[in-house]
């Protein structure tokens, strides 16, 4: 079955129901991949679909301009609040008004982009030899934690994915087949983390999954989780990016990709385990 969460537009547009939480609760992208786009040197970017602003603030902070465009606007606000420029729209029907840009980013958002137009939105703004990264966050808890949600899952709210693995979804990249885009080494980021109770559990009421539950349901989860877990736990956080360059002219069939994409660190082919996360 097709990896198509795009598809489910209240899901995809629900997150502006708990922008505040999601402001408080997501946890920022790592130092090393926001240096590592810093050294593409762009002089202009797009984050899309930006939320809050988590990307862009951390690309502002460091002096590069940038513009977010946010289809909900109560994200969009929050992310002002930040001192960002926004623009509301959904990404595949912004008004780019001509301009265009060195670099697009999607955050833990390219899921919810219809692949089609997206790919042909981004090859439209995009500057011949620009990049395009989408980049994934995940959380690895030690099996004995694990061990200790999944009961929890089962009673209160089965069919819940119980997160806290890596990963569950093989998924072919679209981006890779597309003639406009050449496809560069996909880097991986781990380190280790200590979560607090209430921080893993902010993190899973920011969840889009979880949120479609009654209300009841996911406090009793929560609770239920936080008391399980104990006063903190330590994560394994893992964030996978893929770089696809904008084609420059016709791509050659030494440049053509085979549409899947590596797990593997640094990897061009193959497919990518894709991280729980909504």
């Amino acid at each position: 079955m097709p990896f198509e969460p795009h598809r489910d537009r209240v899901r995809a547009e629900s997150f502006g129901s708990y922008a505040e939480a999601y402001d408080r609760h997501r946890p920022p992208f790592p130092n090393r991949l926001v240096e590592d786009l810093i050294a593409l040197a762009p002089k202009r970017v797009l984050d899309a679909a930006s939320g809050t602003g988590l990307v862009a603030r951390a690309l502002a902070a460091r002096g590069l301009s940038v513009l977010g465009v946010e289809l909900d606007p109560r994200m969009a606000e929050i992310a002002r609040r930040h001192g960002l420029h926004v623009e509301v729209a959904r990404f595949e029907e912004w008004n780019d008004a001509g301009r265009r840009f060195d670099l697009v980013t999607f955050g833990d958002a390219w899921h919810w982009i219809d692949p089609a137009k997206g790919i042909a939105k981004v090859a439209s703004i995009l500057e011949p030899g620009g990049m395009l990264v989408r980049f994934f966050k995940g959380y690895v808890l030690p099996p004995e934690t694990f061990a200790k949600l999944e009961p929890l899952y089962r009673s209160i709210a089965p069919g819940l994915t119980v997160y806290g693995k890596w990963p569950e979804i093989e998924w072919v990249d679209p981006v890779a087949a597309s003639p406009d885009f050449v496809m560069r080494p996909m880097k991986e980021y781990a380190w280790d983390e200590v979560f607090s109770a209430s921080q893993w559990t902010g993190y899973l009421n920011t969840a889009s999954d979880h949120r479609r539950l009654p209300s009841e349901v996911l406090t009793k989860l929560l609770d239920d989780v936080r008391e399980a877990l104990g006063p903190e736990i330590a994560v394994r956080a893992r964030t996978l990016a893929l770089f696809a360059q904008r084609s420059r002219g016709a791509t050659s069939s030494s440049q053509k990709h085979t549409g899947h994409i590596s797990s593997v660190p640094g990897g061009s082919s193959g497919r990518v385990r894709y991280p729980q996360h909504g």
